[in-house]
């Protein structure tokens, strides 16, 4: 059997392990490990890789900005910005038809700005929101589709954990790729808010309307928010002003975030404590996904898997725009069974190249950074597309009450919404990289 067999096989063995319920990083790492040996014809060089492997991928430096932004998003709960964010938001929208949650879904997008995590982002605004969307007789289901929708901001608007983790497999400019992401963002945001107003026009009995707030409450809640902009202007103004590295950039907004939660009195000695311990297992389960995967991607690389697929790809003769459809539609069938970072660090080293051997008519940098934009987007559809997206599993153990079946019908609004926004950025480049210099 050749090596380029071995490497074709090694996919299928690899989604079965994921199917037996085997953890992301150790189905990657044993098929990864295993390939080798077939390869090598012995362990030994496998476990010299071993060695080596786990040595270059955790002495890049860059990796340190992922725990520096999961503990931002920690000291960010503990200082009470998201009950902030979604109380200014409420008093804006709330007495609108569908408001509450156009509310839910402006908060999310403001605590993704200094979060980082889709997962972290759900799961924290559902402890906020819910309570009040149930009050005001919003629908068990539209709730819970539109917190689950709404945490998918938190990996789109920069600072981004999956992007950063995109842009080191790629080395591409992390701050580059924040700053491409901001459009799409607000785009995401302003979507889902479009389709909760379809949603309750549709669905005319899933909603209440609450009473208007006085002008001066507006103003006074969004006068709360202020630590939310302080934090996310200094981290993200400051990494494009190039004062610093997007890595002192997550420094900073831990640091921030951390004294507004001690002044604010959510930072005490035990909650210090937790949150470094939330931190370390976030971060040990991110890294040990990363370990599997550099261990798999190098096994592939040996087989020469993702350089005879880019050949094969051009030589087809293919429309460059038709082989990326194809790419983003596998990405949305991968979503309904890995979470959004095991889909970016198994993909990503065999798509990639594919996609660089392509002639889209720009820079391929920037064919990088759209690329990468695009396939943040559809990992983001992955977690609410059903039957199993990652976000409206944590918003039904926050809701044990509604049912599954509920918050699908409701959820499909969202995905529609996510669909129409990708197929505008591929038709139209330029709204992604208008703000790449």
């Amino acid at each position: 059997m050749s090596n380029l067999e071995i490497g074709i096989l090694s996919f299928p063995a690899l989604l079965v392990l994921i199917f037996l319920r085997v953890p992301i990083g150790l189905a990657m790492f044993t098929t990864g490990f295993a390939g080798l040996w077939l390869v090598n014809g012995n362990a030994i060089m496998a476990m010299a890789r071993l060695k080596s492997e786990a040595y270059t991928t955790f002495s890049s430096y860059s990796l340190s900005i992922v725990p520096m932004f999961l503990l931002m998003g920690y000291f960010a709960t503990l200082g009470g910005m998201s009950q902030a964010l979604f109380k200014a938001a409420e008093s804006f929208l709330g007495h609108r038809k569908g408001g509450v949650a156009m509310a839910a879904i402006g908060a999310c997008a403001g605590f993704g700005a200094i979060c980082g995590s889709s997962l972290a982002t759900a799961a924290t605004m559902s402890r906020v929101a819910l309570p009040e969307l149930k009050s005001y007789g919003y629908k068990g289901g539209f709730s819970t589709a539109t917190l689950a929708a709404g945490g998918t901001l938190g990996i789109l608007i920069p600072p981004s954990v999956v992007l950063v983790i995109y842009a080191i497999l790629t080395e591409q400019n992390i701050a580059k790729l924040f700053l491409a992401a901001f459009i799409p963002g607000i785009l995401a945001a302003v979507g889902y808010m479009i389709a909760v107003s379809i949603y309750v026009r549709v669905n005319p009995g899933s909603a209440g309307v609450r009473e208007a707030v006085p002008m001066g409450e507006r103003f006074r809640a969004l006068l709360n928010v202020w630590p939310v902009l302080l934090v996310f202007v200094a981290v993200v103004g400051g990494i494009y002003g190039g004062i610093f590295t997007p890595t002192e950039g997550a420094a900073v907004g831990a640091l921030g975030t951390g004294i507004i939660a001690l002044f604010n009195g959510g930072l005490t000695g035990k909650t210090l404590i937790d949150a470094f311990s939330d931190t370390a297992r976030s971060t040990a389960m991110i890294f040990f996904i990363v370990l599997g995967a550099a261990f798999y991607n190098g096994f592939l690389a040996l087989t020469q898997v993702p350089q005879e697929l880019s050949r094969m790809v051009v030589e087809a003769g293919l429309s460059p725009m038709l082989v990326l459809v194809v790419i983003l539609a596998l990405y949305l069938v991968f979503g309904c069974f890995m979470d959004s970072l095991s889909m970016i660090l198994l993909t990503i080293p065999i798509f990639f190249p594919v996609i660089s051997a392509l002639d889209f008519g720009m820079s391929p940098e920037h064919v990088a950074i759209w690329f990468g934009i695009l396939v943040l987007i559809v990992v983001e559809v992955g977690l609410i597309t059903p039957p199993v997206g990652m976000n409206l599993f944590v918003i039904n153990a926050m809701d044990p009450e509604t049912p599954m079946f509920e918050t699908y019908k409701a959820v499909i609004y969202y995905v529609v919404s996510d669909l129409v926004r990708v197929a505008i950025l591929v038709a139209f480049p330029a709204i992604t990289l208008f703000l790449i210099p």
